[in-house]
């Protein structure tokens, strides 16, 4: 489950809906390695139902992968529990292949449907082979509501699907802000070594190669540094190798996975954020470091501009550019009033712009403006779940490496 949907699912329970989850997990060796493994955990505010996707795990241990069958048994299991108490509206949080079992769900239990894009829907789903291009083009054009988190992103999904963008609401992430709280009354101090935090999914498109060659180099010219790498992805052994490679093993802590109430005290372990990526839909690890107070440095792309403004909030370096990243990182270290000018513009505007109650209202809004409307089943002439993985275009590099979807 991730932090987004426990969050949001949390705050529509606050404003008086019933929620029930199906969420999909991993229990193979890889999926545990990358993602954690293990059904998700019971909440007090809503009902949980693990489902193992046993055809994602497929693809890591005998491809393809069969995503086609993991979104047939999450079809059966929502029908099965609207039997026992009836769904308004069904809401998928990605578009491949939860978006498209939602809209199948909705069609069969005629409830309107809700696809949120996130992460890899725009960056490389749909344009990696046919047989997702076909999904992508009937949940773009064909579902209820699109919401989507930024400009940017949804600029990007346009250029990529020829999506009209009328189609999406824009509708930001948002970070509990009563939970993520600086770890002092004076964000930008420095300790000694000086900190650099990297956190979420350990994956060189998120820029973790990156942030250990940058440590590196400022270390070179002589600071006090320690690095630490938290959290687990497909890239964490290869981030470790880069750490040994570079001698920078000594300097450079690998925490592992935080669970989500511990997660303050790993951002409060930095004095200062670095988010080198390359891709991103809307960052919650952003906003989470926005509100613990940290001084982020990260780069001019999708996901990540809508939020962070150069020299107002934040710095902003070109991604990959390696240089640019050192000497943003360099000038924080070495200047405390712009350490804590920008840390507290971004605090101030978590606090207000980027809270639970405010974007759950948003999308509550959306469910609200569907009912009673059409559903749009003209997509089955598009794309049919009752094709096997066997029939797909197996081509798609998911189909081996699921993982990376």
């Amino acid at each position: 489950m991730s932090v987004y949907a426990r969050n949001f699912t949390k705050a529509l329970s606050e404003h008086g809906h019933e929620v029930v989850m199906i969420s999909q997990y991993r229990e193979d060796p890889t999926g545990v390695r990358i993602y954690g493994g293990g059904p998700p955990p019971d909440e007090t505010w809503m009902e949980v139902h693990g489902l193992r996707s046993v055809g994602e795990e497929q693809g890591a241990i005998d491809p393809p992968a069969d995503f086609e069958g993991d979104a047939r048994a999450m079809i059966a299991r929502a029908e099965q529990l609207h039997a026992e108490h009836p769904f308004d509206v069904v809401h998928a949080q990605y578009a491949y292949p939860t978006g498209l079992a939602a809209m199948e769900v909705s069609r069969r239990l005629s409830i309107p449907n809700v696809v949120s894009i996130q992460g890899g829907d725009g960056h490389w789903v749909g344009l990696c082979c046919t047989t997702h291009h076909r999904a992508m083009q009937a949940v773009l054009n064909h579902s209820m509501a699109l919401i989507i988190g930024c400009d940017s992103f949804r600029d990007e999904v346009v250029e990529n699907h020829g999506t009209a963008p009328r189609r999406f609401t824009v509708i930001p992430g948002a970070t509990n802000t009563d939970l993520f709280q600086p770890r002092s009354a004076e964000p930008g101090t420095l300790r000694s070594p000086a900190r650099l935090l990297y956190h979420g999914r350990v994956d060189q498109r998120k820029g973790s190669l990156d942030f250990i060659r940058c440590g590196k180099r400022l270390v070179d010219e002589g600071f006090d540094l320690r690095l630490i790498v938290s959290g687990i992805g497909p890239d964490f052994e290869a981030t470790e190798a880069l750490a040994r490679e570079l001698g920078m093993a000594d300097r450079t802590d690998f925490p592992g996975e935080v669970g989500y109430t511990d997660a303050p005290h790993r951002y409060h372990s930095g004095d200062l954020f670095l988010s080198p990526t390359y891709a991103e839909g809307f960052s919650n690890t952003i906003l989470e470091a926005m509100a613990c107070g940290l001084p982020i440095v990260s780069t001019r792309t999708v996901g990540v501009v809508d939020c962070i403004r150069d020299n107002e909030n934040g710095l902003l370096v070109e991604a990959g550019d390696l240089d640019a990243l050192t000497s943003a990182t360099r000038s924080l270290l070495q200047q405390p009033e712009l350490r804590h000018r920008l840390a507290m513009t971004a605090l101030r505007e978590v606090q207000t712009r980027y809270t639970w109650p405010v974007v759950a209202k948003q999308i509550e809004e959306v469910y609200t403006s569907l009912i009673g409307r059409p559903i749009d089943t003209s997509w089955t002439s598009i794309i049919s779940l009752d094709e096997q993985a066997a029939e797909a275009d197996l081509s798609c590099p998911f189909r081996t490496e699921p993982h990376l979807l």
